[in-house]
């Protein structure tokens, strides 16, 4: 299963005043492992910044100037998260403003390229309810170190995104990093020969356990007014 934790920031909140994607961060899961193949890139969103969207990314527009604007990364995103599952905290945010970018372009809706889209933030409630359940606070919650983030970065929070994810959906709360090629997995027959026959330890049950498992069963007996199951005698070995 191939799936991209996408995160977004934007010159302002809403993008039918005209407010643009400055930063789009992805990274990509595969079978619940992180593989490397992230992508991430500045846009140049032809405007500048307001003040409070400003303080919590720090993209100035001197900063923004010279980055591609978003006519210029439009494809290679599409080609990137094409068929994809993906996964986003407040999922009705950033797919708005990347609608609001294709829309410009004449392309069709970000949900047209891709698979799914799942929204951590509805995950978060339904699991948390009347909680606070941002980022922060489910890194928090969750055990997982959001230390490094003074400024709100696309990737920096798509990547404490997709330990969230993993951990809310799975319990896991950290990832492996697997950036090597994977090795062809062994078959049956050659695992089971890793462990011969001979060299398992069996341990039987001394008289005192054997004494106990009996007035276990009598207590069973007891119980159902009868002979439980695990009276039988078990099959002679050929």
């Amino acid at each position: 299963m191939r799936q991209i934790v996408l995160d977004t920031e934007t010159t302002g909140l809403n993008p039918r005043s005209g407010d643009r994607i400055i930063e789009i961060g992805c990274v990509e899961i595969v079978n619940r492992r992180l593989t490397g193949n992230n992508f991430h890139v500045y846009i140049n969103p032809e405007r500048d910044s307001e003040e409070g969207a400003l303080a919590v990314h720090g993209l100035t527009t001197e900063f923004l100037s010279d980055k591609p604007k978003f006519a210029g990364i439009a494809d290679e995103l599409r080609d990137y998260v094409r068929g994809a599952e993906v996964i986003i905290h407040n999922a009705p945010f950033d797919l708005a403003f990347l609608d609001a970018e294709f829309e410009r372009l004449g392309l069709p809706r970000f949900k047209e390229h891709i698979e799914s889209v799942t929204d951590t933030l509805v995950q978060a409630k339904e699991l948390h309810p009347g909680k606070r359940n941002s980022l922060d606070a489910l890194c928090d919650r969750y055990g997982i170190s959001n230390a490094h983030r003074v400024l709100h970065g696309a990737l920096l929070d798509a990547e404490l995104l997709a330990e969230v994810y993993l951990a809310m959906t799975r319990g896991q709360n950290s990832l492996t990093i697997d950036l090597a090629v994977d090795q062809p997995a062994a078959d049956a027959e050659q695992i089971v020969a890793t462990a011969p026959v001979e060299e398992m330890i069996v341990l039987a049950a001394d008289e005192a356990e054997l004494a106990e498992h009996a007035a276990l069963l009598d207590k069973l007996d007891k119980e159902v007014k009868g002979a439980c199951i695990w009276r039988a005698e078990p099959a002679p070995a050929n």
